[in-house]
C-alpha cells in the first residue's frame, strides 16, 4: 500500500479500514455530483452501504469528510512522492511529471464537477470555498514551490519567489483547455494535451532556468 492509499484508507482494523475506504468513495462519487450542501451525511451513509453513525465515527462531521475526499483526490494522483527532486536528473522531465499528473487531476469529471459547484455555491458558502482552497490548491502549490525551492538551491533555477512560480505553472497548466472542459466545449486529444503541457514546461523554464555556461 502506498502513502497516498494509506492516508486515505486511516489506521484501524481492516473492517474499519474498508468502511472507511467505502464512504471515502462514497464522498467522492456525491460531492461533485451534488455539492457540499446537496450531499447529506446520510446520503453518503447509503452510498457507502454503512450506517450514519459510522461515517460520523470515522469524520466527525460533514467539513472533516469534505476535506479528507479533497486530500485524497489530489494524494491519488499527485502523490507527495511527485514533488520529489532528483537533482542529477533534467528539470524538464521532473516539472513534466508534474503537469501531467496536475492537468489528468484538473481534467477528471469529479475535479471538473467539483470546480462547477464550488463556484456556483461560493456567494452563499464562501467558508466551504476556503476549506476548498485550503485542502488542494493552496497544498499542491506549496509542494511544487518546495519542490522549486530544491531545484534553486541546486542552480537548476533562477526563482526569486517560488511560491509565485508555482502558481503561474498551474495557471499556465490549466490554460485554455481547462475552461473550454468546465463550458463544455470538448476534451483535447492525447496529442493536444502533451502538446500543450510540453509547451507550457518550455515556456516556464525559459523565464526560469538559470543561464550557465
Amino acid at each position: 500500500m502506498n502513502v497516498a492509499s494509506e492516508r486515505c484508507s486511516g489506521p484501524g482494523r481492516p473492517k474499519d479500514l474498508e468502511k472507511r475506504a467505502a464512504i471515502l468513495e462514497a464522498a467522492k462519487r456525491l460531492f461533485p455530483q451534488h455539492g457540499f450542501e446537496g450531499t447529506s451525511m446520510d446520503a453518503v451513509a447509503a452510498e457507502a452501504g454503512v450506517s450514519k453513525l459510522t461515517v460520523y465515527s470515522h469524520f466527525g462531521g460533514k467539513e472533516a469528510l469534505f476535506i479528507e475526499t479533497i486530500h485524497c483526490k489530489c494524494d491519488g494522483l499527485l502523490p507527495h512522492t511527485l514533488f520529489n527532486v532528483d537533482i542529477a536528473a533534467p528539470v524538464r522531465g521532473q516539472l513534466l511529471g508534474v503537469a501531467r499528473a496536475f492537468f489528468a487531476l484538473m481534467m477528471s469529471e469529479g475535479a471538473l464537477g467539483m470546480h462547477r459547484t464550488l463556484v456556483a455555491s461560493s456567494q452563499q458558502s464562501p467558508k466551504l470555498a476556503k476549506l476548498f482552497w485550503e485542502a488542494g490548491p493552496m497544498r499542491v502549490q506549496a509542494a511544487l514551490a518546495d519542490m522549486l525551492d530544491k531545484e534553486v538551491a541546486a542552480r537548476q533555477l533562477d526563482i526569486a519567489d517560488t511560491r509565485c512560480a508555482a502558481s503561474q505553472f498551474f495557471c499556465l497548466l490549466k490554460g485554455e483547455h481547462h475552461a473550454r472542459m468546465l463550458f463544455g466545449c470538448g476534451r483535447p486529444t492525447p496529442a493536444e494535451t502533451e502538446a500543450h503541457l510540453e509547451a507550457t514546461v518550455d515556456m516556464f523554464l525559459r523565464a526560469y532556468a538559470c543561464d550557465r555556461p
